[in-house]
């Protein structure tokens, strides 16, 4: 989970704190939590896991050098990398589609904000249905989630998604969500876009949502709780475990600290990609992932993440779409119990749980390939079951 419990914080806070005490106590606890991170190495910076053969001199070079907070540089070293990504052994990439259009584009929105967009479109077959994608934290709608969206578009589905401000190629300081609420803003507003298409007018359109992304979907859904016909997410993140998020005392001690410096790198977390991901070499291959962000979380980021899942796991019972969770038992970054709950609570009359034993969090991308594709068949049956009785009108 994004946000963990710094112990070491913990210990330093006195059980109650004079109006005397509080500002000299919070200057010196800003000052171990900088110190703190400068004496961490951040992942983005270290040595990536890469292959010599795969990755050669002057690739290494430019992903060293570059500064991932500019866009500029991030678009220019992600170019760079497409085909090495592309031409990764991974069976996301090997598998091989025809008949599939794709198109990236940039677009400025009503924030003034350049967001990057992909779409995956069917050329030789009539689109069933719209798949709008919301991608998870530290990642992207591009990398391995072509494979995915690839193979939904073979199935006769139109595949949409884009980078939030922050995110990948769009534009917005890396890894940085001062506002959640505004990114919702920018999803919605994205989406009604491609939705007001002439072209896909009268097509069922579907809410696609990953760790992260689960939380963006529900809360497209809570803004908009007629316009969508159902909802997939794989390992919703809607709710902090219990035990992981800090102590009442610590949030508010960090609340006040994030009015000063939310930009600042300040929360310790271990590298989600060894969580996530079960087979090692798939694991491995997330450092070929060069634009998503894997510093340790922003405060600011952090504080916005554990707020938004509080809000919705207040709001559980306010869903009412068609739903379809997918998530692995043996997940540590999004507790399973988070999806039970979305789904007991959930009003919804047509919901779906699939739990798949001994799985990790990246259902989709870490697991042994028949896993994989398993999950992914499951996503495309019940797209196909909604996609023929419940049309938009």
């Amino acid at each position: 989970m994004v946000v963990s419990k710094p112990s070491f914080v913990s210990k330093l806070l006195p059980t109650r704190l004079s109006r005397r005490d509080s500002f000299s106590s919070f200057v010196g606890i800003v000052k171990l939590l900088r110190e703190k991170s400068k004496r961490r190495p951040m992942t983005s910076e270290g040595k990536p896991k890469w292959d010599p053969a795969v990755v050669d001199e002057n690739l290494a070079r430019l992903f060293a050098e570059a500064n991932f907070d500019d866009v500029s540089e991030r678009r220019r070293v992600r170019e760079a990398f497409k085909e090495v990504q592309l031409g990764l052994d991974h069976c996301l990439f090997k598998a091989k589609y025809t008949g599939i259009k794709t198109n990236e584009s940039y677009e400025r929105n009503s924030r003034g904000l350049e967001i990057f967009s992909k779409s995956w479109l069917p050329e030789t077959s009539n689109i069933k249905a719209l798949v709008f994608f919301c991608h998870g934290y530290g990642d992207t709608c591009t990398f391995f989630f072509e494979g995915i969206a690839k193979k939904i578009a073979s199935a006769g589905y139109g595949v949409f998604a884009l980078d939030y401000p922050g995110f990948g190629l769009s534009e917005g300081l890396h890894g940085y969500i001062p506002s959640f609420d505004a990114i919702v803003d920018d999803v919605v507003e994205h989406f009604c876009k491609i939705r007001e298409n002439p072209e896909y007018r009268g097509k069922p359109c579907f809410l696609f949502g990953q760790s992260l992304g689960g939380a963006v979907a529900l809360k497209v859904h809570f803004k908009q709780p007629d316009r969508w016909d159902g909802a997939i997410l794989v390992a919703p993140m809607c709710k902090i475990a219990d035990g992981v998020a800090p102590p009442w005392a610590l949030q508010q001690i960090l609340i006040l600290v994030a009015k000063f410096l939310p930009r600042e790198k300040l929360v310790p977390q271990k590298d989600l990609a060894d969580l996530a991901l079960k087979e090692t070499k798939k694991r491995d291959q997330c450092a070929y992932n060069v634009i998503a962000y894997k510093d340790k979380p922003r405060l600011g980021t952090a504080l916005e993440l554990l707020r938004t899942t509080q809000e919705i796991e207040r709001r559980l019972e306010e869903v009412t779409l068609p739903l379809l969770i997918l998530h692995g038992e043996a997940d540590v970054v999004t507790d399973p119990s988070v999806s039970k709950a979305l789904y007991e609570k959930a009003k919804s009359s047509d919901k779906k749980l699939c739990l798949y034993k001994d799985a990790w969090h990246s259902l989709l991308e870490g697991e042994p390939d028949d896993a994989i594709f398993r999950a992914l068949n499951d996503i495309i049956s019940w797209l196909d079951s909604h996609s023929e009785r419940n049309p938009s009108s």
